[in-house]
């Protein structure tokens, strides 16, 4: 992540190149063959090589050279660090009609892995299509990529993949490996996943000094017409039941001059306690100062004597609901809910019981069968950069968002779910095949929880992080979501910085905050950039939109049983708009607006509504 001259994180990176032929086109985005195009539509989302170490992480890559010429391109690349160093030249080029991508790698230093290779992402858009495999035998499999969020690997065993029928087929063949796909809108991701090497061989493996990884995909597509021209974007706004409540996570930094805030954001605060870690007693403390009403989650090992201890601490505070996972599986699975149930009821305490995933949507979508029936609600998070760190990845998530939070419901059969803490990168990692850091003092002097299995980003400074939370909340709030959660409270996943100092992110999770109470208006996005949610109360409406175009829009709001409104919202930008029944008078509270400093909002021109809409 880069920085303006102002010192700000700069939430998109420059403009990628584009490299042209053939009637293809590709943006090149770092190393990431991006937004492979026939014609003007989307083919592959992206074509990127990868070099995973032994726990899963990625390898950082540098693109030492790149070459767009009008017959190639080319790049040379190192994947260096994590034990790791693989060079590659990455070459794409025309055979025909066709686009072929090779990539030539060779592999510097012994090192145990889990991926090397090609990996292919399809857009989301491909939800429903037919598609016809051909496996390594030479056989035929005939299905259509899933439309709900596939918990297994919808297709195996791949040599070569026709994605959808007739003319607008479109034809994948691979070579150097067998290739099988997954479904990444599991993670957020925006994507499937065509990737090689089997899951079902073991990993990690051993990967030699002097070894090459040579792998082709060849991708032959119509040069298909441009897409019709986009009608002006419109959101339709409909009741949806009760507005959720609004929690953050306590912080998991270490202590510091972190002064408490007047007015505590949100109606409640999550903490974590791993009662695998001796911090868990000082982790519950920090969490209760701010006064608000706790949901805890436990993890646990099934030890029923730390449940018990935990259970009894937890007599003296205010808690509304207690979750208990498995440290390995990461989900409520029985023993973990029936201990926990145990522990309460000899401390005679009668708090609900949830049950869920404390990692992605993944393990509630493959493992939701292991947590009780008698369970009170579903838990889950979810976290827009699990594969990839780039603002393009954080900004499609949002799609991906409603698609977990429609899903989640329609799993949770009546019962009330809960999601958050949503967060930048992932708190922890559910995936690895080593023991993880772990704190050994029992006080915060170096945090706990994600500050030792997580990481931070520099975006969680960025003003567009507001609007983007604000696209959060209008994704995940759909009917049957009682409950949302981003962040934490400070530090450097925070609301507030280790001084204390608020946030852009602060003021949108506020206003989000003050919605509950009221009925919920929600409602789709026209493209997965422009967003709003609203809230009805006897006051009036009160609708929360946000646009993360990188340019500004024109937006219609409709529905929720008024006449329609007119706004434009700047890139990156976010609005508050305020109606009362009574009068077909709108009041516009603009936030999250540019400020200069002295603080005065700047010139109008650049971030108000066009009066005309007025």
């Amino acid at each position: 992540m880069t920085h303006s001259g102002s010192g700000a994180p700069v939430w998109w990176c420059e403009t990628a190149p584009t490299w042209r032929a053939g009637g293809w086109t590709i943006a090149l985005r770092g190393d990431e063959l991006a937004d492979i195009r026939s014609g003007d539509v989307v083919i592959l989302r992206a074509v990127r090589a990868v070099v995973r170490d032994a726990g899963w992480n990625t390898v950082p890559v540098s693109v030492i050279d790149a070459n767009l010429g009008a017959e190639s391109l080319v790049l040379q690349l190192r994947h260096e660090g994590l034990g790791a160093a693989v060079t590659s030249r990455l070459t794409v080029d025309l055979q025909g009609d066709a686009l072929r991508i090779d990539w030539d790698a060779e592999n510097l230093r012994d090192f145990d892995t889990c991926r090397v290779g090609l990996v292919v992402l399809h857009p989301p858009s491909d939800a429903g299509r037919a598609v016809t495999a051909t496996h390594s035998d030479g056989s035929l499999e005939r299905t259509a990529l899933p439309d709900a969020i596939s918990p297994h690997q919808p297709i195996m065993d791949i040599c070569a993949l026709q994605v959808g029928d007739g003319d607008a087929a479109t034809m994948l063949r691979f070579d150097g490996d067998v290739f099988e796909m997954e479904d990444q809108r599991n993670w957020s991701d925006a994507s499937f996943k065509t990737y090689s090497r089997p899951l079902a061989l073991p990993y990690p493996y051993a990967l030699r000094a002097g070894e090459r990884v040579h792998q082709v995909i060849t991708l032959d597509a119509p040069l298909l017409p441009p897409a019709a021209q986009k009608r002006r974007a419109e959101i339709s706004l409909v009741e949806g039941g009760a507005f959720p409540l609004v929690g953050v996570e306590a912080s998991t930094a270490p202590d510091g001059p972190n002064p408490q805030p007047s007015s505590p954001v949100g109606d409640f605060r999550i903490v974590e306690l791993n009662l695998t870690t001796p911090t868990w007693r000082a982790a519950l403390a920090r969490a209760a100062a701010d006064g608000l009403h706790l949901d805890v989650r436990l993890v646990t090992d099934a030890d029923p004597a730390p449940l018990a201890e935990a259970a009894r601490a937890l007599a003296d505070h205010r808690v509304i609901a207690i979750t208990a996972f498995d440290s390995i599986l990461h989900v409520s699975e029985c023993s973990a809910v029936e201990g926990l149930r145990t522990a309460l009821s000899a401390a005679g305490l009668a708090i609900p019981i949830r049950g869920g995933a404390r990692s992605h949507f993944t393990e509630l979508n493959r493992e939701h069968r292991r947590i009780p029936d008698d369970v009170e609600g579903i838990t889950i998070t979810t976290t827009p950069l699990f594969h990839s760190l780039d603002t393009e990845q954080l900004v499609e998530a949002l799609a991906m968002q409603r698609l977990i939070a429609t899903q989640t419901v329609e799993m949770a059969a009546g019962l009330p779910v809960h999601i958050g803490p949503v967060t930048l990168r992932p708190r922890f990692n559910n995936v690895a095949t080593t023991p993880q850091s772990a704190p050994t003092l029992t006080d915060l002097s170096q945090g706990y929880g994600a500050q030792f299995t997580g990481a931070d980003d520099e975006r969680q400074d960025a003003r567009e992080l507001a609007a983007w939370t604000i696209a959060s909340a209008a994704a995940l709030a759909v009917p049957g979501v009682a409950s949302l959660a981003w962040f934490e409270t400070w530090g450097p996943r925070g609301l507030r910085d280790a001084s204390g100092m608020p946030r852009p992110v602060a003021d949108a999770i506020t206003k989000v905050a003050a919605l509950a109470g009221r009925t919920l208006l929600w409602g789709g996005s026209p493209d997965g950039l422009l967003w709003a949610i609203g809230a009805r109360g006897e006051d009036g409406d009160i609708i929360l939109v946000a646009n993360l175009d990188r340019t500004s829009r024109p937006l219609r709001l409709t529905g929720a049983d008024t006449s329609p409104l007119e706004v434009n919202v700047g890139a990156g930008e976010w609005l508050r708009l305020h109606r009362a029944h009574s009068s077909t008078r709108l009041s516009r509270q603009w936030t999250g607006a540019p400020r200069v400093p002295d603080g005065t909002a700047r010139d109008a021109r650049s971030h108000h509504p066009d009066p005309r809409s007025i």
